[in-house]
């Protein structure tokens, strides 16, 4: 069976040693010492000045919108993993979707302009498949119209724009470090806060609101990545660069075979790519659904990712139409991506797509 993804393994031992480690001294949570390593080794790889470690890439989006007390409605993207819609009607933030960029599929600047009204408090961007928003642009946009910016950057693991980290923009970038993704630590997630006293105050939400043993300042959650997590992070950090290289190789591949026949997502020439997916877009539904069940037919499980579009969505009022996310969403299928995927599996699912386009 060939799945759209599969979770990297570090080396068992290496694992095991920070588990005897997590034996030894008995601190299996509460901001343990692998955490406190794995935030330090983390920063300095993505080149970011704070990161707080969190359980999932869900609940560090929460914990954003609570960091910037963002309120009533903010501006996003149908086209995203549920998570990004959810996250903010769980906080009583109403989500207002702007269409995408047919190419990109990134939030176009231009429709986030047009229904910015005086209730909106923020713009939650995200950068799709780890593909780099146009930050510039939006940057602008937040600035003339006094509105917080928090990046959905689940995809987004150490990528560069203009040489320097994707995650530096925006008041709040977020990360997902769920066992499907680039890096991992099985289950988590992570800010990354620029200001220091924001920083602060995002430690305080992810431990329930504790500032200390007579203090609680805010109304918190249990937020707080375990030690466990953090072992594996630190392993899989080890990796990553040998991770990035081997994807890398499949994605090339997968570009040279299928170029003049299905569309690809056009890259932000600004930026880097990290491999983290490989979309394809087909001529129609009808076409993707043909393709899909051939592929099943062989064992092979792409995924239709993202659908359906957000926008449509039962529990979303008032109803929106984001015609082009709509479209996207339609026609996306994302392909067998991961390490251990090997030429012969990978030659095998472009010749099935081929035969069925």
């Amino acid at each position: 069976m060939i799945n759209v993804t599969k979770t990297y393994l570090p080396n068992k031992e290496k694992y095991k040693e920070y588990v005897d480690e997590i034996y030894a001294n008995g601190w299996l949570t509460n901001n343990g010492p692998l955490v406190q390593k794995l935030e330090k080794r983390l920063a300095e790889y993505l080149g970011v000045k704070n990161i707080v470690l969190v359980s999932n890439g869900t609940v560090a989006l929460e914990i954003a919108y609570r960091t910037l007390d963002i309120k009533s409605f903010a501006i996003t993207t149908p086209f995203s993993f549920v998570a990004t819609t959810s996250s903010l009607v769980t906080n009583n933030i109403l989500p207002i979707f702007a269409d995408i960029d047919k190419n990109t599929f990134n939030l176009d600047p231009k429709s986030i302009e047009k229904i910015i009204t005086p209730n909106t408090s923020a713009i939650v961007p995200v950068h799709v498949f780890g593909n780099a928003c146009e930050v510039e642009e939006i940057e602008k946009i937040a600035k003339k119209s006094n509105l917080k910016v928090i990046y959905d950057a689940a995809h987004a693991f150490d990528v560069k724009y203009k040489n320097q980290s994707v995650l530096n923009y925006g008041d709040i970038s977020t990360l997902s470090f769920h066992a499907t993704k680039l890096f991992h630590t099985i289950e988590g997630g992570a800010l990354i806060i620029n200001d220091d006293e924001l920083v602060q105050k995002a430690r305080y939400l992810i431990n329930f609101g504790i500032k200390n043993t007579e203090e609680i300042p805010h109304l918190g959650t249990n937020a707080k990545m375990n030690e466990f997590e953090a072992a594996m992070g630190l392993c899989v950090l080890d990796d990553i660069e040998n991770i990035k290289e081997k994807r890398k190789v499949v994605v090339e591949n997968y570009r040279e075979k299928l170029k003049d026949l299905v569309q690809f997502q056009e890259q932000n020439i600004n930026a880097s790519e990290n491999y983290s997916y490989f979309p394809i877009v087909l001529k129609s539904e009808e076409q993707l659904l043909k393709v899909q069940k051939a592929l099943n037919d062989e064992n092979i499980f792409p995924r239709r990712y993202f659908y359906p579009s957000l926008d449509t969505l039962k529990y979303i009022e008032p109803k929106q139409e984001c015609k082009i996310s709509r479209d996207i969403s339609k026609r996306i299928l994302c392909l067998p991506v991961y390490v251990e995927l090997d030429f012969d599996n990978q030659k095998k699912i472009i010749e099935i797509l081929k035969s069925s386009i």
